[in-house]
C-alpha cells in the first residue's frame, strides 16, 4: 500500500469514527431532552365514557402530586377534552394537553387507545446515568445489497404489549459479517430511509434483551450502508411505559454484533 493510500484510509476511518461519536452525542441529548423518552412516566388505557385525571389515587389517570384535575371523554375511538377532539399519534401528530411540566396525549395501538404521560421531572430523567457503547469498529460498518420486494411484503412485527403490528417492508438487505451471509428485513423509516429491528447473540447479555434498532439512509444503486456502531436501544430500555416493537423472527441474527449501544443496566 502506498503512503498516500494509507493516509487516505486513516482519514476515512477517523471521519467515520467522528460521525459515530456525533450520532451518540445526539442520541443521548434526545433522550435527556424535555420531550425525550426519559420523560415518559405513565400509560393509561382509556375506557368508554369519562376518564378522570388528577393526582388523587381514585382517578383513572393518576398524575403526580399537585397536578390539576380534569376529564377526558372517550367514545368509539375518539377522545375529547373540554369539548375538543384530540388527534391520536396515528396518523398524528398527536394533540397535546400541557399541564405545567406534564404533557398528556393519545396513542393508538392495535385499535386500543391510551393516554401517554410525559413528565419533565420524571424519576427516569432525574436518575439517568448516561449511555454506554461498544467502542466504534470499522468492521461493523458494512455495505449490503438491497433487494426490493415487488410488491412490498407485509411483516408481522410483535410488540412488547403482546400485539402484532402489520407493517410494509420494501425489500431486504443481504450482507456478510464474521464470514456469515446475513439478511435483515426493514420497515420504512424517517425521511425515506429504512428502520431495522434486530437481535443478535449479544442480546440479553451485553445488549438489551428485547433487541435493538438501526436506522439507515435510503438504498442507492442497489446498495445500503448498515453501520451497527449506531445500533441503539428501544425506548423500553429506559421506561416501562413505552410500547416497543420487537424483532421479527427473520431478524434474529446468528452472530455476535459487538457494536452499538450496550444495555443500559449492563455492568
Amino acid at each position: 500500500m502506498s503512503r498516500i493510500a494509507f493516509f487516505l484510509m486513516v482519514a476515512v476511518g477517523l471521519a467515520a469514527s467522528d460521525d459515530v461519536l456525533q450520532f451518540r452525542r445526539e442520541r443521548e441529548a434526545e433522550l435527556k431532552a424535555d420531550d425525550g423518552w426519559l420523560t415518559v412516566s405513565g400509560l393509561f388505557w382509556l375506557k368508554e365514557g369519562p376518564n378522570r385525571f388528577g393526582s388523587a389515587p381514585s382517578n383513572d389517570i393518576v398524575l403526580p402530586p399537585g397536578a390539576p384535575s380534569g376529564v377526558l371523554e372517550f367514545h368509539s375511538g375518539k377522545t375529547a377534552y373540554q369539548g375538543r377532539e384530540l388527534r391520536a399519534d396515528k396518523p398524528g401528530p398527536p394533540d397535546r394537553i400541557t399541564l405545567g411540566d406534564l404533557t398528556l396525549y393519545v396513542i393508538e395501538r392495535s385499535g386500543r387507545y391510551a393516554i401517554r404521560l410525559k413528565d419533565k421531572n420524571s424519576k427516569f430523567r432525574r436518575e439517568f446515568t448516561g449511555l454506554r457503547w461498544f467502542p466504534p469498529k470499522g468492521a461493523y460498518r458494512v455495505t449490503a445489497r438491497f433487494v426490493p420486494y415487488s410488491p412490498p411484503k407485509t411483516l408481522s412485527i410483535p410488540t412488547i404489549l403482546g400485539d402484532v403490528e402489520k407493517l410494509p417492508s420494501p425489500g431486504y438487505a443481504v450482507f456478510t459479517l464474521h464470514g456469515h451471509e446475513l439478511r435483515l428485513d426493514p420497515v420504512p423509516g424517517d425521511n425515506g430511509g429504512l428502520f431495522f429491528i434486530f437481535r443478535d447473540l449479544t442480546t440479553g447479555k451485553e445488549t438489551y434483551p428485547a433487541g435493538r434498532f438501526l436506522d439507515t439512509d435510503p438504498p442507492r444503486d442497489g446498495k445500503l450502508v448498515l453501520d451497527f456502531n449506531k445500533a441503539y436501544n428501544p425506548p423500553c430500555a429506559f421506561t416501562p411505559y413505552a410500547t416497543c416493537p420487537l424483532p421479527p423472527k427473520q431478524n434474529h441474527l446468528p452472530v455476535r454484533i459487538e457494536a452499538g449501544e450496550l444495555n443500559y443496566h449492563y455492568k
